[in-house]
């Protein structure tokens, strides 16, 4: 059985399909039909929901941490424990919402499909904001399309819904809704189970190491932001899920010296602060990876774990000699995250073998990282590029060059590397590490971007490396377009 509450009402749920994402859970199983089916793959913001769950701040006091989310791409097994917030919920005692206010002032809905999604955006933003801010805002709505062009008068609602924003009935009930969510907080490994499909919920590395052992066939489901599309795109049937995001042991950032530990179940949001201290360009790219809703759900270990030659994190973290501790059983091995992808889709993980942890070395200084997309918000790479030089005295003393969107894998571009490596850094130098790029890839061509356009991207990159390095004043690693 899996607890949650649907606003402030208990909901109890065993017999379930797991393969039963929110957004039908809410429009054919509780008739709330305001939620509404855009893309069904995350693009779109129009099934924006919010979450509620308990979180304990810097000051160590307990608060509850409000999330948009897809609902098209999230399974109900993973509202165990927490609330669920739709648009319904937001009018109270017949009046709207502050949010739906300003976006009714700011006449911000135009033909209404999308306006739902953008509503609970606007409230997750109010809720996390304490004034307006236009990026934000711009950051909290990037992933949610009007396609009516309606964009300035969102704009309008949410700096109104985010200035001097009163007191609402969420703000009023939160010791209540603290209280009822511990009182639901899971204490053993939850289930649903519809007879032929079931999906368990574990709450200990432990427990998921011996689910995964009994089940190797299962598959492991942390933000589902990639898994859900089998079901809403391709219409798979999952018969087994293992749910990892209730595991707060995989849910750690943790900072030494020399290196960031980060669970596999952290989801992309909560990286964002340590990646981008550490390294600004991860955190600037962070900033561009898919939208705000999706990097709530998505996490770090699945955007290794699914092995996709276009991941934006993998490139990144290569470059930087990460690694990653896969466990099985009571086993668990460091390995080299670039030893990891092996084909298309295929990587050195055994069978009931699991990412738990990635580590990130501190302290490459000459780090950068781009990424070349069709659109700056909500878009995948067609190239995506990371370099890690170390320059003593005017020399390459060692070179980590890697890519992604150029091969069936991420990958290290070892001839440019060598060209690299023990040689002066200068143009003449640059330009033959550039050459030896044609050695390393052979790109294919797909409907981001052409073979040849991907390799020239690439040198350009390498280029344009070596340009900021030259006049570190200018910043433009975060705004490259196909």
């Amino acid at each position: 059985m899996i607890q949650f509450l649907l606003n402030q009402e208990l909901r109890s749920e065993h017999a379930l399909d797991p393969n039963l994402t929110v957004l039908n859970y809410l429009r054919e199983h509780v008739g709330k039909p305001g939620t509404k089916e855009g893309c069904a793959s995350g693009d779109c913001g129009a099934c924006t929901v919010v979450v509620g769950e308990l979180h304990t701040d810097e000051q160590g006091a307990e608060q509850i941490r409000y999330r948009s989310l897809n609902s098209c791409l999230t399974f109900v097994s993973s509202l165990h424990g927490k609330q669920l917030i739709s648009v319904e919920d937001l009018k109270h005692q017949g009046q709207l919402h502050s949010v739906q206010q300003a976006m009714v002032e700011c006449h911000g809905s135009q033909c209404g499909f999308c306006t739902p999604g953008f509503v609970m955006s606007l409230f997750a933003l109010q809720k996390n904001s304490d004034a307006p801010d236009s990026q934000k805002a711009h950051e909290a709505l990037a992933g949610n399309l009007c396609r009516c062009t309606g964009y300035r008068p969102i704009l309008a609602a949410a700096e109104q819904a985010c200035c001097n924003k009163p007191q609402d009935q969420f703000d009023s009930r939160q010791a209540d809704t603290i209280a009822r969510l511990k009182a639901i907080a899971p204490t053993q490994t939850g289930e649903l189970n519809s007879g032929d499909k079931r999906c368990l919920v574990p709450l200990t590395v432990a427990d998921l190491a011996d689910l995964y052992d009994a089940y190797p066939q299962a598959r492991l489901l942390a933000g589902g932001t990639d898994l859900a599309l089998e079901v809403t795109q391709f219409h798979r049937t999952l018969p087994v899920m293992i749910y990892v995001g209730n595991i707060e042991a995989m849910k750690r950032i943790e900072q030494f010296d020399d290196r960031l530990e980060i669970g596999a179940a952290t989801a992309l949001s909560d990286c964002y602060a340590a990646l981008h201290h550490e390294y600004p360009d991860f955190g600037e790219l962070l900033q561009r990876f898919a939208s705000l809703q999706i990097r709530n759900q998505g996490t770090l270990g699945g955007n290794i774990g699914n092995a996709s030659p276009i991941g934006d994190s993998p490139p990144l973290l290569i470059a930087l000699g990460a690694q990653i501790v896969l466990c099985k059983g009571n086993t668990r091995r460091t390995l080299a995250l670039e030893d990891y992808f092996i084909d298309y889709r295929v990587t050195a993980r055994q069978d009931s073998e699991f990412i738990e942890t990635i580590i990130v070395p501190k302290g490459h200084t000459l780090f950068r990282a781009y990424k070349v997309s069709k659109r700056l918000d909500d878009d995948i790479s067609a190239v995506c590029a990371a370099f890690n030089l170390k320059i003593d005295n005017g020399v390459v003393s060692a070179a980590r060059v890697a890519f992604g969107g150029m091969a069936a894998t991420p990958k290290r571009a070892k001839n440019c590397e060598a060209a690299l490596a023990g040689a002066i850094w200068n143009l003449a130098t640059v330009e033959k590490a550039c050459a030896a790029l044609a050695q390393d890839f052979t790109p294919l061509s797909d409907f981001r971007a052409s073979k040849e356009y991907r390799l020239l991207s690439a040198q350009n990159l390498l280029r344009k490396y070596f340009i900021e390095l030259q006049t570190p004043h200018i910043e433009t690693r975060v705004t490259a377009y196909v």
